[in-house]
């Protein structure tokens, strides 16, 4: 949610295309703006926990799909905190922390703002990725519905397409990129509704006997009985 947030705080204030307008709005919207960062700095930090409590439970399951889950998101969290390098860079710009000139600092601020939501794309690519072992990992626990881990691999793929057409076609992705991140924001809805509410469906197994049993000719319910002296 922390980086829901900062999405649209910089939504709002970046307007692609425009220098000086997101100039302004940065320079007007300082406060805001300083927000957004820490909002952003925190989720990924969030983000890079959830992880780590993830691979703890999953791990059992497959240490090979936990160890990938772990890692696709300690690289986007990196990729993330790094390319915030470039927002606090145009910050500084607008609030006049560096002399430029007009037009030069506007436009070097709508480059570093576009530098950041570019950078922000980069990271998507594995905040798509992790969902692959997830998905597998939610699939193969009995931990929870398999739809769960279902709906987390086709958000995979959701993530990637929105990430490569926006790459490749720029305008074309713009335009799916609505309908490809449905997907991935279904999935990882769920999945964090199924924790909240539901929290984690451990299956019940009956215990395996100690090896010191082995070969007892009783019953471990004859064996529970308490004993009886004989009379006299």
């Amino acid at each position: 949610m922390l980086t829901i947030f900062a999405g649209l705080v910089n939504t709002r204030i970046v307007e692609s295309g425009n220098a000086s307008a997101t100039a302004h709005n940065i320079e007007t919207s300082a406060t805001l703006f300083r927000i957004g960062f820490v909002s952003e700095l925190a989720g990924a930090t969030a983000f890079l926990s959830t992880a780590l409590v993830l691979y703890l439970l999953l791990k059992h399951v497959n240490q090979m799909a936990a160890a990938a889950m772990v890692t696709f998101v300690a690289v986007s969290v990196a990729i993330q905190s790094l390319n915030l390098l470039n927002q606090k860079a145009a910050l500084a710009i607008a609030t006049g922390q560096y002399a430029f000139s007009a037009p030069d600092s506007d436009q070097l601020i709508l480059l570093f703002a576009d530098m950041q939501r570019d950078g922000y794309l980069i990271a998507q690519t594995y905040f798509g990725l992790w969902l692959l072992p997830l998905g597998y990992l939610v699939v193969k626990s009995g931990y929870f519905p398999k739809v769960l881990g279902v709906l987390l691999v086709i958000g995979c793929f959701g993530h990637l397409v929105d990430v490569f057409a926006r790459f490749l076609a720029p305008d074309f992705g713009a335009t799916i990129s609505p309908f490809a991140l449905t997907f991935p924001a279904v999935a990882e809805l769920s999945f964090i509704g199924w924790l909240l509410v539901k929290a984690v469906r451990v299956p019940t197994t009956a215990p395996s006997p100690c090896p010191s049993d082995a070969g007892r000719p009783w019953s471990g319910a004859a064996a529970s009985a308490p004993s009886r002296r004989p009379p006299g």
